[in-house]
């Protein structure tokens, strides 16, 4: 079985929806699973539902009639008859939408996030599946909340592996042409938990590695892996191949076009990932595999805007030493912070920090007790990888940078 992935973008509109068909009888779909995300940006829209279910109760009404709205225009252009079964399928999950947000008890936002973000994944599928039904390309619909069993950690739930390897084996059909969600698990009370953003790429190397898969295709609207994303980058190029190793190392410095947890399990079974163009099915992309290295060898550029920069600093010009450096480690883990860079000296520490849960300002607060804190918001960390000097100079020229960190491989600055 073929585990083939759809993101947002590849499902944004009717056309869009045309397209993954086209997709589909290019390359072939027997005897393959599809993970899909939401439909272009209903995440965000999703996540403003629960900003106003928090602040404005009042709002709520008006933020889910644009994400209703969204999705008809979508469904009108894919179904003429307007009483086609979809639009009561597609009204009720709506209705449990605002059922939930009616009921529900729960003060945590995280919780309350995973119940209501977790419909953008199964409306899409719920339209797509019955549209491909519709125009013959028979298929079951799978909810991978009965597949992907995980953790109580809501909007970064960690995988039951042992229990989603039974559910998988219990209920896939492997010689059928599946269609599930991206992004989705539940816990032990049934409950939706999410992955973290980005996590439908995670989500079909989760299946795969269940499944034994030959391979997971991930479709994008980018000819494959580049080494920078052409959205920051001028000049980019296209690697053609690439070890598990070197794409695990990208991934974990933040390359967008692959989710960090997403090639461990795939490198366990040695099950290769191919990143396409939906735009050109045919067209070559990227593998990723066991091997050596990149092709062609050539500087990689990664950048992670909006970060934060902290300088400590002790107040009494004593060293900075295991013990201070445990207790600032667990005040990132309490606060939900995540660390991208490390420099220190014996009196001083600089940590570059991901600060996508907000737990900064009341983390400062307990940091300032002890140490003195120069704190830059908003810098930008630049990662290449496979550096030279003319890569690190390109990047130099006309910034500030705050911080330089060199390893054989690898480079880093932290510019504002």
């Amino acid at each position: 079985m073929r585990v083939f992935k759809f993101g947002g973008a590849s499902v944004k509109d009717a056309d869009a929806v045309r397209n993954v068909v086209r997709v589909l009888q290019e390359v072939g779909y027997e005897d393959t699973l599809v993970v899909i995300s939401a439909m272009g940006k209903t995440t965000n829209a999703m996540e403003k539902v629960v900003e106003s279910y928090f602040k404005d109760k009042s709002s709520i009404t008006g933020a889910l009639q644009e994400v209703i709205d969204y999705h008809a225009g979508i469904l009108s252009n894919l179904f003429e008859n307007p009483k086609h079964p979809i639009y009561d399928r597609v009204k009720l999950l709506f209705e449990e939408v605002k059922g939930f947000l009616t009921w529900n008890k729960s003060p945590k936002y995280a919780f309350v996030y995973d119940q209501v973000v977790g419909y953008g994944e199964l409306l899409s599928t719920t339209i797509i599946s019955s549209y491909l039904n519709e125009i013959g390309l028979s298929n079951t619909w799978l909810d991978v909340r009965t597949l992907i069993k995980t953790d109580t950690n809501y909007r970064d739930a960690q995988i039951n592996w042992e229990r989603t390897q039974a559910e998988v084996t219990a209920h896939v059909d492997m010689s059928k042409l599946n269609i599930t969600q991206g992004f989705l698990g539940s816990d032990d009370n049934n409950f939706t938990t999410t992955l973290g953003r980005e996590g439908s790429d995670y989500s079909a190397a989760i299946l795969a590695y269940c499944l034994n898969a030959e391979s997971v295709t991930i479709w994008k609207d980018v000819p494959g892996v580049l080494n920078a994303d052409p959205r920051n980058f001028k000049e980019t190029l296209l690697l053609e191949q690439i070890s598990y190793r070197e794409a695990i190392e990208l991934a974990f410095y933040g390359a967008s076009v692959i989710h960090p947890k997403t090639l461990q399990p795939l490198q366990r079974k040695e099950i290769p990932l191919h990143v396409k163009s939906f735009l050109n099915p045919k067209d070559m992309g990227t593998t990723v595999g066991k091997g050596v290295g990149i092709v062609p060898k050539t500087p990689c550029f990664i950048v992670k805007k909006n970060q934060v920069l902290l300088k400590l600093s002790s107040l009494d010009f004593s060293f900075i030493v295991e013990d201070n450096i445990s207790e600032i480690f667990k005040l990132f883990h309490d606060h939900r912070l995540k660390v991208d860079l490390i420099q220190n000296s014996a009196i001083s520490f600089s940590v570059c920090l991901d600060n996508k849960f907000n737990g900064l300002q009341p983390m400062l607060d307990v940091l300032k007790r002890k140490f003195k804190v120069v704190c830059h918001e908003d810098v930008s960390l630049y990662t290449i990888r496979h550096f030279d000097d003319t890569a690190v100079k390109s990047l130099q020229n006309g910034k500030s940078v705050l911080v330089e960190q060199r390893g054989k491989e690898t480079v880093q600055l932290v510019v504002k």
